[in-house]
């Protein structure tokens, strides 16, 4: 038996505490150390970046961290505040990311550039300054460059917390054709964060997408008459969400972002009726989230309707926000092949 639920019928509630609490890596990171990631051998520059990253692990904690107080009477620490992780798509840096923060004390944080936004909106900019600089690490996963309102509220945050002697680690994603094209997108991340540009140390991760290694297109969509039965072969004595899609994009428009994580607790697997062309740029970016919350608890999907790669329009893809459309279609094909065909996500 499969037990059928809505994500369109879910209205979560967070309280403030759970946002905070909710700042660690997700399941699909969990587990994940400096020694389960897998450098390319024809890539040297990932074994160079594991390395670097460890060395900076045993930094963390040993000078000024963990508050504005402590760093009056603590001994001055001349290490770099921070870590950028600079390659493109499916490179691991996540993976390396996620490692450093197992591998440094506590306290630390580890969140997306949305999740840190969402964060602040809650609590307020200065709330948000005061708990996080008790912290020794501060994470940011897919630094977003391309909204400039929110590229400067967190190159603020971000000046506040290393002045406090928070060590800060961040990755951000560049498009799947700018690969070998020189320093990938760490010119535009260290021209947004100004000020903060010469603590940061820069380590370059070369290689391709180990998303789209030999795979590059989408499964083929199922048909309506087909979802059932592949669902109870899939997901039989799981709990799955099921959703005529236009429905589910209507229920997102009144469910903040921030609560996209809440939404799909409890959910094994996910089937979407007739998916469809997204032609709204508000409605495009919701649906990011969504992508990026199932890819991070590893929600293998069932679906009718167009492919993946035709989720939005070919003027999104090619517009100001093409960095996240091409991650959400990256995430979901490779949830869609592990729902449909077994491959591993």
């Amino acid at each position: 038996m499969v037990q059928i639920e809505q994500l369109a019928a879910r209205t979560p509630a967070v309280s403030v505490d759970e946002l905070l609490k909710g700042f660690y890596p997700s399941p699909r990171f969990g587990q994940v150390s400096f020694a389960s990631y897998r450098p390319d051998p024809k890539q040297p520059s990932q074994a160079h970046a594991v390395r670097e990253l460890e060395g900076f692990a045993h930094g963390v904690g040993a000078g000024n961290g963990g508050g504005l107080f402590k760093k009056l009477f603590a001994k001055k620490d001349t290490s770099r505040a921070g870590i950028y992780l600079d390659g493109g798509f499916g490179v691991g840096k996540t993976h390396l990311l996620a490692s450093l923060w197992h591998a440094a004390p506590g306290p630390k944080a580890f969140g997306t550039f949305v999740e840190y936004t969402n964060l602040v909106g809650a609590l307020s900019f200065r709330k948000t300054v005061e708990a996080l600089s008790h912290y020794k690490l501060v994470c940011i996963d897919e630094f977003e460059l391309d909204d400039p309102g929110d590229t400067v509220l967190m190159s603020r945050l971000m000046r506040e917390l290393a002045d406090a002697g928070v060590k800060l680690a961040a990755t951000s994603n560049t498009l799947p054709g700018s690969l070998g094209d020189g320093r990938f997108a760490a010119v535009d991340f260290q021209r947004e964060i100004q000020v903060l540009a010469d603590q940061f140390e820069v380590i370059r991760i070369d290689g391709e997408d180990f998303r789209h290694r030999g795979l590059p297109t989408p499964p083929s969509p199922l048909k309506n008459s087909e979802l059932a039965a592949q669902m109870k072969a899939e997901f039989d004595g799981k709990t799955v969400a099921q959703d005529e899609f236009s429905t589910l994009i209507n229920h997102l428009a009144g469910v903040h972002p921030s609560r996209y994580r809440q939404l799909i607790d409890g959910i094994d697997g996910v089937v979407w009726r007739n998916v469809e062309t997204i032609t709204e740029q508000a409605v495009a970016l919701r649906f990011v989230v969504l992508a990026d919350r199932l890819y991070d608890k590893d929600v293998p999907i069932l679906a009718s309707g167009v492919p993946f790669d035709q989720l939005f329009t070919d003027e999104m893809m090619h517009g100001g926000y093409t960095k996240k459309y091409y991650r959400a279609v990256s995430r979901l094909t490779a949830l869609a092949r592990e729902g449909q065909n077994h491959e591993p996500s």
